[in-house]
C-alpha cells in the first residue's frame, strides 16, 4: 500500500524526498480519521446500544455501570488502539517517531484502564452496597486499598515505558524503599489492617451507633474507609476517627441493643426514709381500692394473717409478726403498673428493687426495657412513666426526697415567726 502510494505521487511529479513524507503523512492522516471514525461510532452507536440494553433490563444492579462511566472511559481505547496498530504502518521507516508515538499511545491506554479500573471497583462498591451484607462488613476500606494498588502499578507502568525499562527493574528497585513506603503509607497500612478485623469480627458497621469520648463521637456510623471512620453525632455534626484507633482503644457499640428489640431504662426515685411506714388497716382500705394492686392486697392481708395466726402473733403492736409497708406496696405497685404498660417488654430483664440507702433517702431503681428503641419515643416513654410514678408516691403516704431549696428555708422561717 506504501508503496503503491509513493509509486502514485512520484508519478505526478513530486520528488523522491518529498514523496517519502507525503506518503506516510497521507496515510497517518488516514489512521487519524480512522480512529476518529472509530471513536465516533463507539460512542454514539456502541455505548448508547449497550445503555439502552441495561437500563430496559430487569436488574437494576447493572445500572451502576453506567452511572460510574466505567463503559464511558472503555470506548477511549478504540482511537488508541487503532493508533497504535497502525502507526509502524503508517510511518514505516520512521522509527523514532513511532516509538514516541507508540509510546506515547501506550501511556494514554494505561491511564484510561486505571480510569476503568477505578469505575469498576466504584460499581462494585456500589452493587455490594444493595445487599444486608453492607451493613455488617463494609468493603470501602478494601476498594480503597486495591485502587492504591492500581494506582501505583499505573506509575511503575508509564515510568518504565517513559525510562524503557521492564516493569521488573523498577519493582525491584522499590525493595530497597520498602521503608520509606511504609512510613508513607503507614495510615494506609494500618487502616487496611484494621479494617480486616473490624470486618472479620463485625466489630462496628454502617449505621452503627458508637460512642468514643476519646474522640468526641457518639452517634451513627456514615462510613468505614481505608483511613478513617466518620461519625455522625447526635447534633448533626461530624467526627472522623482513625480506622486503626477502633482496633487499639476501646468504644461502645450500641448494634447489642438495637438487634436486642428493646432498649434499657434504668433510673431511680429516692423515697424519704422518714416517710416510710407500716400500713394500718384505714391504708390497707385505701389501698384496696387501687386496681392494679387490689388483688395483691388481698392475698397479702390473707397471707400475712394465716402466718402471724400460725405464730401466735400479739397483734397489739405492728412490730410483732410480719406486715406489709407503705414502701413495699408501692414497690409493688411500680411493678403492676409496668406489667400492664403496652411498651415496656415483659420478655427482657424487669426489675423493680431496692437499692442501698443514702443520705439522699432510698432509692428505688426501676430496670426495665422499652419496646421502641428510636431515642425520641423512648425518653416520651421514659418520661411519661416517672411523671406518673413520681405523682403516684403520695398516694402510699411516702415523700420523694429532695435537698431543701430557698422556698423550704421560707416557710420553715415563716413558721418559727
Amino acid at each position: 500500500m506504501l508503496e503503491i502510494l509513493e509509486a502514485w505521487l512520484q508519478g505526478h511529479g513530486i520528488s523522491e524526498g518529498l514523496t517519502f513524507f507525503f506518503a506516510r503523512g497521507m496515510i497517518a492522516l488516514a489512521v487519524v480519521v480512522l480512529a476518529i471514525a472509530a471513536d465516533f461510532v463507539a460512542k454514539h452507536y456502541v455505548l448508547r446500544s449497550v445503555g439502552y440494553i441495561i437500563k430496559r433490563s430487569k436488574p437494576t444492579w447493572d445500572d451502576a455501570i453506567l452511572r460510574q462511566g466505567a463503559l464511558s472511559r472503555l470506548v477511549h481505547l478504540v482511537p488508541a488502539i487503532i493508533i497504535f496498530l497502525m502507526t509502524p504502518f503508517a510511518l514505516e521507516g520512521m522509527e523514532t517517531t513511532v516509538m514516541l508515538i507508540r509510546g506515547a499511545t501506550q501511556i494514554y491506554m494505561i491511564i484510561i484502564l486505571m480510569l476503568v479500573l477505578d469505575s469498576t471497583l466504584n460499581t462494585v462498591e456500589e452493587i455490594y452496597r444493595s445487599f444486608p451484607a453492607s451493613k455488617e462488613i463494609p468493603i470501602k476500606g478494601f476498594i480503597q486499598i486495591t485502587k492504591i494498588a492500581v494506582y501505583f502499578l499505573t506509575a511503575v507502568f508509564v515510568i518504565s515505558i517513559l525510562l524503557n525499562k521492564t516493569p521488573l527493574y523498577l519493582l525491584s528497585g522499590i525493595g530497597a524503599l520498602t521503608a520509606v513506603l511504609m512510613l508513607i503509607f503507614r495510615d494506609a497500612i494500618l487502616g487496611f489492617v484494621a479494617g480486616i478485623q473490624l470486618a472479620a469480627n463485625k466489630m462496628v458497621s454502617n449505621g452503627d451507633w458508637i460512642e468514643m469520648p476519646k474522640y468526641g463521637a457518639d452517634g451513627d456510623v456514615l462510613e468505614v474507609t481505608l483511613t478513617t471512620v466518620k461519625v455522625q453525632n447526635w447534633d448533626k455534626t461530624v467526627t472522623t476517627i482513625p480506622t486503626y484507633a477502633l482496633i487499639s482503644e476501646s468504644f461502645k457499640n450500641w448494634r447489642g441493643m438495637q438487634e436486642s428489640g428493646g432498649r434499657r431504662i434504668k433510673r431511680s426515685v429516692n423515697i424519704d426514709m422518714n416517710s416510710i411506714r407500716f400500713c394500718n388497716e384505714e391504708m390497707l382500705e385505701r389501698f384496696t381500692k387501687i386496681q392494679y394492686i387490689s388483688k395483691y392486697i388481698e392475698l397479702m392481708k390473707t397471707e400475712l394473717e394465716a402466718f402471724n395466726t400460725a405464730a401466735k402473733i400479739d397483734n397489739a403492736s405492728l412490730v410483732n409478726g410480719r406486715r406489709m409497708t407503705n414502701v413495699g406496696t408501692f414497690r409493688a405497685y411500680v411493678k403492676a403498673y409496668l406489667q400492664n404498660h403496652p411498651m415496656i417488654s415483659q420478655q427482657m430483664t424487669f426489675l423493680i428493687r431496692q437499692l442501698q440507702p443514702t443520705e439522699n433517702g432510698l432509692p428505688i431503681e426501676i430496670y426495665v426495657f422499652s419496646k421502641d428503641q428510636v431515642w425520641a419515643n423512648y425518653e416520651a416513654i421514659q418520661a411519661d412513666i416517672f411523671d406518673h410514678i413520681l405523682a403516684v408516691v403520695p398516694e402510699f403516704d411516702l415523700r420523694v426526697y429532695q435537698n431543701p431549696s430557698g422556698s423550704d428555708f421560707r416557710v420553715l422561717l415563716s413558721g418559727n415567726q
